[in-house]
């Protein structure tokens, strides 16, 4: 069976995660597709990240209407800094030996994929669905960092989304409409519990 494995900040969860996990979830017949929240992306250290909690519950809204996409807790659950060799490690262990993981990840993303920890175990673990980003550069030069990584590349074929969580911060602290960029549920759950700041006008 074919697991799709979505990681992610969320912060917030936005139309284009839903967008790309479908659109991956069709065109490569994935049973299902797991979020996974990440619980401190090593990446990110240096920035406030919202609470895991609120994080997680955004995940859940956004994805509940759907019954192929599921909530993944595994990173938020694990103390320290969050890996996806790791995840990926536990999710087999999990799934079995029947699974295959794809990981989906944006174009712009999988050019860092040196800079993440143990990348050549990673790509052993999972094939790569690679969704296109604005901006995004060649990847030859990958291979050469990570020999065979792009046998393990598979392109989604589809439009570029370009909605991003920072963005969508910017916009909330601009005191500026978030509709349609994040799901409604999203988006109330913001404006309820005043996740991110707004600028005083």
């Amino acid at each position: 069976m074919n697991i799709g494995v979505l990681g992610g900040t969320f912060d917030p969860i936005h139309i284009g995660h839903l967008v790309v996990a479908e659109e991956a979830r069709i065109k490569l017949g994935f049973r299902e597709v797991l979020f996974v929240p990440a619980g401190q992306p090593w990446l990110k250290l240096d920035r406030n990240i919202t609470l895991a909690a609120h994080r997680v519950e955004m995940v859940h809204r956004a994805i509940a209407d759907n019954p192929h996409f599921k909530l993944c807790t595994l990173e938020v659950e694990r103390p320290g800094p969050s890996y996806t060799v790791d995840t990926l490690t536990m999710l087999r262990k999990q799934l079995g030996s029947e699974a295959s993981l794809f990981f989906i990840i944006g174009r712009d993303t999988l050019a860092e994929l040196p800079l993440w920890k143990e990348p050549k175990k990673l790509v052993q673990l999972c094939r790569l669905v690679v969704a296109p980003r604005l901006g995004s550069k060649d990847l030859k030069h990958l291979e050469t960092s990570i020999p065979g990584l792009l046998d393990k590349v598979i392109q989604l074929d589809m439009p570029v989304i370009g909605i991003s969580s920072s963005g969508i911060r910017q916009r909330i602290a601009q005191r500026l409409s978030i509709r349609y960029l994040v799901p409604a549920e999203v988006g109330k759950y913001i404006t309820e519990h005043k996740i991110y700041p707004t600028s005083a006008r």
